[in-house]
């Protein structure tokens, strides 16, 4: 869709470390940036009747004036309009002679894993030339990568290897010294690896800048009708990590390299196979624009388009020894944990919808480490690392676990021990710090969840004890929860927690569907009956007049309930119609500008948890009232960063957490629509 200003737009984005945005009203007003904000430059111009014309970037140097005197950009041509979709962001730019298009496609489509892993991007742009004499004139598009891309340290030794593939040439920029995996951390960017630049034809001019630290593709436009008004130039933006996960000691690299020999491979079917990919991820863009408008309407559809591919590059997706599918999660602004469950949970209701087996993906290591002997709790994790190495949980470590040896370090680009290898030693985690009502009750509902979508129980077999244990945990501990974190731990320790309770009995729902679809009627009945009774208590001890408060024996507070969603995608009938239509009434009366607070502790929120309360609503005018805030965030807030989920409802201003997973929580309207009734399709 057409916008008119988002806090940042995708351009390059394909993975935690592939990320390259736009966080300025005009793509050419300003350097282009990772998520975490750090400098990672990209620059786009066309040359046209012997003039430059900058399209994507900052000028090359300090000033403008710098930027002159060295032979940089000598004009900034108009943006006009830029159009997101889930898949693509276009650029639109026009002086008096020509029109230019711009688009950015990485084709992450879900349905088709190779694709998705594929680190292939396209940038592609078309010249209309709005005067005949325009139309000879001689035209080039112009893309340079800088550093930035491969090094977090400024002025490192690159090297630049080129040559031909099958089908096109290409340039490729990487550091000297390479070191893949040579770290983890959260705000970081990659020190591996290579960056791409490749097209077809012979007339494409590839370049090193000087002194050493960028790659130029120089592609001319190339006439698409005999009458020349109409040009094109296309190019392949591609990124080879090597290795991009350690695996409980498994050194991984990323899917697609089980389908093609190697990057270059990878590229040439990229570029043949172009306009059949962007037409298979054309048609994506139009089913997720047409159900958000039918879930809600225009602003919805806004958060959708700029939520897609922010959700699915915050994942790597490779594959354990066995062949079974990992979809690795980075914490994005938060630790930088990899496979953090509670990150996984808020993200499912759009791999629940367009391709399920990837919510597997992202269960399977968290089960993994469950059932180490590492883990000796009775709850499940929170984590099973620190990204990109799943070597265990990292969440809650105590500072000095054993005695005054202090062995690990929150630094980023340290990398923790392996400490899927211990054996369960005692003081290795802070139970204070742990999270085990939301966690057992997020793995319990996920599993159920995507048991119910494929109509398939079999992939919970293999861990029907876990999900026992977790789901007596819940009956034990869930109903009234102590003091303790919720996924929402940036607002701290809180006794008695409604939401959480709400959560345990959901939980254990959850089980209870497991068990019916595994043929255990008498499991699953007696899960059931016991949720029902909690359920009921609960309704009786979170009144608190018209709407139900944020924890139990406090009537003079209040809280989203976003957890209550699974009880309509469920069909389980646990909590009365009436108790979820009062909370949400009462949610719309403390709506601020940028919409209803997370609780009455503070004005900030969490725009997932909003659109899982929207999708509560039957009411499509109730569902625009509730997400309106959020798409007015989206769009006003002064903080440039990839869309946060964590922001003030009054300033608009981001208060932590870029680019993360979690947004695919944004999709649970659709989702809900599609379940809701136990349809399921």
């Amino acid at each position: 869709m057409e916008i008119n200003r988002a806090a940042c737009v995708p351009l390059l984005v394909q993975d935690p470390y592939t990320s390259v945005w736009s966080g300025t009203d005009a793509a050419n007003e300003g350097d282009t940036i990772h998520w975490s904000g750090k400098k990672q430059r990209i620059f786009v111009s066309v040359c046209l009747a012997g003039s430059e014309y900058r399209l994507v970037g900052g000028p090359p140097q300090e000033t403008e004036a710098d930027s002159q005197s060295t032979g940089g950009c000598q004009q900034v041509m108009t943006q006009v309009n830029t159009y997101v979709t889930a898949t693509s962001t276009t650029f639109v730019y026009e002086n008096d002679a020509f029109l230019v298009r711009l688009v950015f496609t990485t084709p992450l489509l879900a349905q088709d894993l190779t694709l998705l892993s594929r680190p292939c991007s396209y940038i592609d742009a078309s010249l209309d030339s709005r005067i005949p004499a325009a139309a000879g004139e001689e035209a080039v598009l112009k893309v340079t990568l800088t550093s930035d891309l491969v090094s977090s340290e400024a002025g490192a030794e690159l090297i630049f290897p080129a040559g031909t593939t099958k089908k096109g040439r290409f340039i490729s920029m990487g550091r000297a010294d390479q070191h893949p995996l040579g770290g983890s951390g959260d705000n970081v960017t990659i020190d591996w690896g290579y960056a791409y630049l490749a097209a077809q034809g012979e007339k494409c001019l590839f370049r090193v800048g000087e002194p050493g630290q960028s790659i130029t593709a120089e592609v001319p436009f190339e006439a698409q009708s005999e009458s020349g008004s109409r040009r094109d130039a296309h190019l392949v933006f591609a990124y080879d990590d090597l290795i991009s996960a350690n695996y409980f000691g498994q050194w991984r690299r990323a899917y697609w390299t089980g389908v093609y020999p190697d990057i270059l491979a990878a590229i040439d079917d990229a570029m043949t196979g172009r306009e059949e990919t962007l037409a298979r991820a054309a048609q994506l863009d139009r089913l997720i624009e047409e159900k958000a408008e039918e879930a809600i309407g225009p602003d919805y559809v806004y958060l959708c388009d700029l939520s897609y591919r922010q959700t699915i590059a915050a994942h790597k997706l490779v594959t354990d020894e066995e062949g079974n599918l990992l979809f690795l999660s980075k914490e994005n602004d938060s630790n930088g944990c990899i496979g953090t469950v509670d990150v996984s949970y808020p993200s499912v209701p759009l791999f629940l919808w367009l391709n399920p087996q990837l919510v597997k993906a992202m269960l399977r290591p968290v089960f993994a480490f469950a059932n180490s002997d590492a883990w000796t709790f009775d709850f499940a994790p929170h984590d099973v690392g620190r990204y990109p190495y799943a070597w265990g949980q990292v969440y809650g470590l105590k500072e000095k676990p054993f005695g005054q040896c202090r062995y690990w370090t929150r630094r980023d680009g340290a990398v923790y021990p392996p400490f899927y290898q211990y054996r369960g030693e005692d003081g290795l985690y802070d139970l204070n710090f742990q999270m085990p009502v939301e966690e057992c009750g997020n793995m319990l509902i996920m599993t159920a969840a995507v048991c119910m979508a494929e109509n398939d129980v079999s992939f919970s077999e293999p861990f029907i004890g876990l999900l026992t244990s977790w789901k007596d945990y819940l009956l034990k501990h869930g109903a009234d929860p102590a003091g303790q974190l919720c996924t929402d731990d940036f607002a701290g320790h809180l006794s008695h927690n409604t939401n959480l309770a709400v959560k345990a009995v959901m939980g254990i729902e959850a089980y209870s569907q497991i068990c019916r679809m595994g043929g255990k009627a008498a499991q699953a009945d007696e899960a059931h009956r016991e949720a029902r009774a909690m359920a009921a208590s609960w309704e009786m001890r979170a009144e608190a007049g018209g709407h139900t408060s944020l924890a139990f024996g406090r009537p003079d507070t209040w809280s989203l309930k976003y957890n209550m969603v699974w009880d309509l995608l469920f069909d389980s009938h646990l909590f009365s119609p009436k108790v979820i239509e009062d909370d949400i009434r009462y949610d719309l009366s403390m709506e601020n500008t940028y919409g209803t607070p997370l609780d009455c502790r503070a004005s900030y929120t969490k725009s997932d948890w909003i659109l899982w309360v929207a999708a509560m609503s039957s009411e499509r005018e109730e569902r625009r009232k509730l997400i309106r805030g959020t798409a007015a965030y989206l769009r006003e807030t002064p903080s440039r960063f990839p869309f946060s989920d964590w922001y003030d409802t009054e300033s608009g201003a981001y208060c932590h957490f870029k680019g993360r997973s979690v947004q695919g929580g944004i999709f649970m309207p659709i989702l809900a629509d599609l379940w809701r009734g136990g349809r399921r399709t």
